[in-house]
């Protein structure tokens, strides 16, 4: 058997697994594989804590830095036990454990008919929070970057699919598929706080340069679409709070590269507000900022 066969049942198996265990014994799983990863993953373990430190402020004590570090892997690891239980989940337990703040504003975009765009960062489950938007009769096409093997990554977009949730691959033909659902009045999330291609704009997040996704700006200002920031936290316990921001301004003030800079940096501070409400959920467990970069580790988040 091959390494990719071998990595792909391996996942299945565990996602059968998972899905069939009790929810409290699956989470209680869930906490302990994080505490397992957080002691052997020391590369990660390190770009994390020097994640968390921009966020928390050189005031933050190092014993607290720490703690907060073992949450982030123990969160980590709740949000794959949970998108493994998910395709599972009948859709009225979805609705009946999560609350939204702000989802006025969502429903007011879609009702422009223009489609929205909501830049996520990688926080708490976003797939939580797609699977509730189906159930409420809002669901979201989202871009994932491809994982090996590729029956794999099929198996994961089936799995989504199940729960409401559409993944297109990210890749050459993303751009169109989501810039259609857009022009059909639809929803698209976007998880817009890694540059994965290197070839993102410039911004300031927490006090110090990276770079950013264009896209969100770009399809915002190109179809007219209305372009929300938005998280989905876990807990406390078995329940998810989501969080909708009022709409970014994307009214054109300039020529279209400035207005994709300006907005792209309106979308970074409404990202730190969102990372800053629950750092220790925030799963980018990569350098991050350009001063960081030279240190980048092999790895993944979602």
């Amino acid at each position: 058997m091959q390494r990719g066969d071998v990595t792909y049942h391996t996942y299945r198996g565990l996602g059968g697994v998972l899905a069939r265990l009790p929810e409290p014994v699956a989470l209680g799983a869930a906490s302990l594989v994080g505490q397992a990863l957080y002691r052997v993953r020391h590369d990660h373990r390190a770009a994390i804590t020097r994640n968390l430190r921009r966020v928390l402020g050189d005031a933050v004590d190092q014993a607290s830095l720490e703690r907060r570090a073992k949450r982030a892997f123990q969160a980590y690891a709740r949000y794959w036990v949970e998108g493994a239980r998910l395709a599972g989940t009948p859709q009225t337990e979805v609705r009946s454990h999560v609350v939204v703040d702000g989802f006025e504003h969502l429903v007011e975009g879609m009702a422009t008919g223009k489609g929205v765009v909501m830049a996520l960062p990688h926080v708490g489950s976003w797939e939580y929070g797609g699977a509730f938007l189906a159930a409420v009769g809002y669901p979201m096409q989202a871009v994932a970057e491809r994982i090996e093997p590729p029956r794999l990554f099929e198996y994961f977009v089936r799995e989504r699919a199940e729960m409401g949730l559409r993944i297109v691959a990210l890749g050459p033909e993303s751009g169109q598929a989501v810039v259609r659902t857009l022009r059909d009045g639809g929803l698209v999330g976007l998880l817009c706080d890694r540059d994965l291609t290197g070839t993102g704009i410039e911004v300031e997040l927490f006090g110090e340069a990276t770079t950013m996704p264009a896209g969100p700006a770009t399809l915002a200002l190109r179809t007219g679409a209305v372009l929300l920031t938005a998280a989905v936290y876990s807990g406390p316990g078995r329940e998810h709070v989501a969080v909708v921001n009022r709409p970014v301004d994307t009214a054109r003030s300039g020529g279209f590269r400035s207005d994709v800079q300006r907005i792209t940096q309106l979308v970074a501070g409404e990202l730190e507000g969102l990372i800053a409400r629950s750092p220790e959920q925030w799963h980018v467990f990569q350098p991050l900022w350009t001063a960081d970069r030279p240190l980048a580790v092999d790895g993944a988040s979602e």
